[in-house]
C-alpha cells in the first residue's frame, strides 16, 4: 500500500479517507480545514477506530509512531484506548475534539471554530499543545495568561475560558479531576489593569447633529441610509447591513430579523417608525436586484468598516454600535418607558431566569410607541440643528 507523505497531508482538500501503510493508519479529510489522523485497529477481537489527532497539531511521523505503538499494545493483548496515562490525549488533540463537538451548535460555527483555533494557537499551544491534559497545571495556565493579562485583557479571558472548556472535557472523560483554568487561578491573576472598553458613543443630545452631518455628506447613498436606519431602529450594524427586503413588512411597519442574524439566536421583530419607513422608501430607489435593502456597489452587503469609516471621515466621535447606547440613555432620561421595554427594543436577553419565565411577551406594541417617540425626538432636534446652521 502506498504510504502518505507530509506534503500530501498538508495539501489534500478532497473529502475522504487516505490510508497509510499497514498499521491501519489513515488520514480522514472532512474538508480542507478539518483533517485528522485515525487508526483502525482490532482490540479484543473487535474493530475500533482510534483518533490520533488533528493535522494542525500532529505530524505524519508522530501519527505513524503512535499507530505502531497502538498496534503493538493491541497485539500483546492490551487495549490502546485504555492503556494508562500514555493514552491520555494532548491538549492540542483534546482542543480539536472540543471544537468539533461544539462547532455544530455554534450559530456561526465555522467562524467561531476559527476564532478558537487562532487564539489557542497563538497563546496556549506553545506551552500546552504537546502536554497530556492530565499533566497541565495551574502554573502552566498562568504562564499562558500572564503575558497578555494586562495588555490584552479580553483576549486573555477568552483564552482562559477556552482552556477551561478543554479541561472540563478532560474531567468528563476521566482524564483528570480538576480544572486548572478554574476558580483557583482567579486569585493568582492580577486585579485592575486594562478593563473592558465600551463602544464609543455620543450623548443622545448629539445624535441629531450626527444624523444631519451624514445626510448632508457626499457619502454613498446606501451607506448614509443604512446609518440612519441603524439610529432609528437602535439595531446592530450587522443586522442592518445584511437586511433584505423579504424581512420588511411595509404595511405592518415591521422588520423581522431572523434568528441566525441575531446575537441571541432568536427571531426579533422591530417596529418601524414613519421615519424608518421613509428611509426604506428612499432605499427602494437604489434597489439593485440583490434583495439587500442597503447594497454595496458590488451588490453585496456593506462591509463592517464602511459605516465606521464614514463616521470617522465626518469627525463623528462614535462607532455604529454606540448609537444603541445613545438610544438607551435617551429612553432612560427622556421617555417614560419601563426598563424592560427599552431592553426589549435593544433585543437584550433577560438574564434573570425568574423574570424571563414570567415575561414571555416581546412587548411589541409598547416598543412601537417608544420607537415613535425616539424618531419624533430626532426629527425635532434635527430641525433645530438645521435652523442653527442656517
Amino acid at each position: 500500500m502506498k504510504q502518505l507523505t507530509q506534503r500530501f497531508v498538508n495539501s489534500v482538500e478532497a473529502p475522504g479517507r487516505y490510508y497509510d501503510g499497514d498499521a491501519g493508519l489513515f488520514l480522514w479529510v472532512k474538508s480542507a480545514s478539518r483533517k485528522s489522523f485515525v487508526q483502525r485497529v482490532t482490540v479484543f477481537g473487535k474493530r475500533r477506530d482510534i483518533g490520533i489527532g488533528s493535522v494542525k497539531w500532529t505530524t505524519l511521523a508522530e501519527a505513524r509512531a503512535k499507530a505502531y505503538e497502538n498496534r503493538k499494545t493491541a497485539r500483546t493483548g492490551g487495549d490502546p484506548t485504555n492503556a494508562g496515562s500514555a493514552q491520555v490525549p494532548t491538549f492540542a488533540a483534546a482542543a480539536e475534539i472540543v471544537i468539533d463537538l461544539h462547532s455544530e451548535t455554534w450559530r456561526d460555527g465555522a467562524k467561531s471554530a476559527d476564532q478558537w483555533r487562532a487564539s489557542l494557537r497563538d497563546y496556549a499551544m506553545p506551552r500546552l499543545g504537546k502536554k497530556p491534559v492530565d499533566k497541565i497545571t495551574t502554573a502552566d495556565v498562568l504562564a499562558v495568561l500572564m503575558p497578555i493579562w494586562n495588555g490584552k485583557r479580553e483576549t486573555a479571558r477568552r483564552v482562559r475560558q477556552r482552556i477551561g472548556a478543554v479541561m472540563k472535557w478532560a474531567i468528563a472523560n476521566g482524564h483528570r479531576e480538576d480544572n486548572p483554568a478554574g476558580d483557583a487561578i482567579g486569585a493568582a491573576l492580577p486585579k485592575g489593569g486594562n478593563q473592558a472598553r465600551h463602544q464609543r458613543a455620543l450623548p443622545y443630545t448629539e445624535v441629531p447633529a450626527a444624523l444631519e452631518a451624514v445626510r448632508t455628506s457626499a457619502a454613498y447613498r446606501a451607506t448614509a441610509l443604512a446609518f440612519e436606519f441603524i439610529v432609528l431602529t437602535a439595531a446592530r450594524s450587522g443586522e442592518v447591513r445584511n437586511a433584505t427586503w423579504a424581512e420588511i413588512d411595509v404595511e405592518g411597519a415591521t422588520w423581522t430579523v431572523p434568528g441566525e442574524r441575531m446575537k441571541s439566536g432568536r427571531e426579533h421583530r422591530v417596529p418601524l417608525s414613519q421615519a424608518a419607513l421613509d428611509v426604506l422608501e428612499q432605499a427602494r430607489e437604489i434597489a439593485d436586484g440583490s434583495g439587500l435593502v442597503f447594497p454595496s456597489v458590488s451588490g453585496k452587503p456593506l462591509s463592517d468598516n464602511t459605516i465606521s469609516k464614514l463616521l470617522r471621515d465626518l469627525s463623528v466621535e462614535a462607532v455604529p454600535h454606540g448609537f444603541r447606547s445613545s438610544f438607551r440613555q435617551w429612553s432612560a432620561e427622556r421617555s417614560n418607558a419601563p426598563r424592560e421595554v427599552a431592553e426589549a427594543a435593544l433585543a437584550h436577553v433577560n438574564r434573570n431566569k425568574v423574570e424571563a419565565a414570567y415575561q414571555r411577551s416581546d412587548l411589541f406594541e409598547r416598543r412601537r410607541q417608544l420607537m415613535d417617540q425616539w424618531a419624533a425626538y430626532l426629527a425635532t432636534e434635527s430641525a433645530d440643528v438645521v435652523r442653527l446652521r442656517a
